[in-house]
């Protein structure tokens, strides 16, 4: 888990908590990445929550240095093979862990399962929409040609295999996606759950950072790399940036909004 200046002191304390005290399986640890200066607020719960939860690793940059470095830092600073990635402001279900570690040891040969999100504004009971992804390998492979695949806040993943893919690397809005890419262009193994791993907080917010110049060319210069490796192909790319054109440089953000409720979420 990465937390930076802007987060929410109470909302990262109900995150953390849904997935260490709360959870039926806790984990060995939790590597902190804490990027940048941070609002006492938020040190403050930092401190006390370690005499809740004991098994805490907190790496701290000086400077902010982007989610793809935390994350990278998160990967190598983390002790055991089996890494689950959370985000500072949602909520685990509490038996997420179990569902997935059970899932990992019936099958050997997959190296990252995620799962679906509930997505919500006040409280978690208040549903506003579900991004449904697929559960098969195959499934996996053909959504990923035009879209991210995996809810990132849900993915549990076997440390080697990111690794062996190049760990996570700086892309603006796109590092899971990216990383996700190179682990397929590497023939791995995937799946996602069929059931709610994590309660997701969204907002107006939420569709503002999906548009603008800045996210488009993040999306294009990922659907670039994906023809060049020739994971899709001219067409593919060709279509999939017409469409990210469309909706990120061209629509307003209220109807982007409406854009993503109507044809992205359930």
């Amino acid at each position: 888990m990465s937390v930076y200046k802007n987060d929410n002191a109470d909302h990262f304390l109900t995150a953390i908590r849904s997935v260490t005290i709360q959870q039926t399986i806790r984990p060995n640890e939790v590597v902190l990445v804490i990027d940048g200066p941070i609002s006492e607020a938020l040190h403050q719960t930092i401190v006390s929550f370690t005499a809740e939860f004991s098994d805490l690793n907190v790496i701290r940059f000086k400077q902010n240095q982007g989610l793809g470095n935390a994350l990278k830092i998160g990967v190598e600073s983390a002790k055991y093979d089996i890494i689950a990635r959370m985000d500072s402001d949602d909520i685990a279900v509490p038996n997420r862990f179990e569902k997935q570690l059970t899932f990992m040891m019936a099958h050997p040969d997959t190296v990252l399962v995620g799962g679906q999100i509930d997505e919500f504004i006040n409280q978690p009971e208040e549903v506003v929409g579900k991004r449904i992804v697929p559960c098969q390998n195959e499934e996996i492979y053909e959504y990923m040609k035009r879209r991210c695949p995996f809810n990132h806040m849900t993915v549990m993943f076997r440390r080697q295999a990111v690794v062996e893919a190049g760990n996570y690397i700086e892309w603006h809005y796109n590092e899971d996606y990216y990383l996700w890419i190179r682990m397929a262009l590497k023939g791995m193994q995937f799946a996602n759950l069929q059931t709610t791993l994590v309660n997701v907080r969204v907002g107006d917010q939420m569709y503002k950072r999906r548009g603008g110049y800045a996210y488009y060319k993040s999306e294009k210069d990922i659907q670039k790399f994906m023809y060049k490796f020739h994971f899709i192909n001219l067409w593919e790319y060709m279509s999939n940036i017409v469409v990210r054109f469309i909706v990120q440089i061209l629509l307003p953000n209220n109807i982007r909004g409406k854009i993503f409720q109507l044809f992205f979420r359930k």
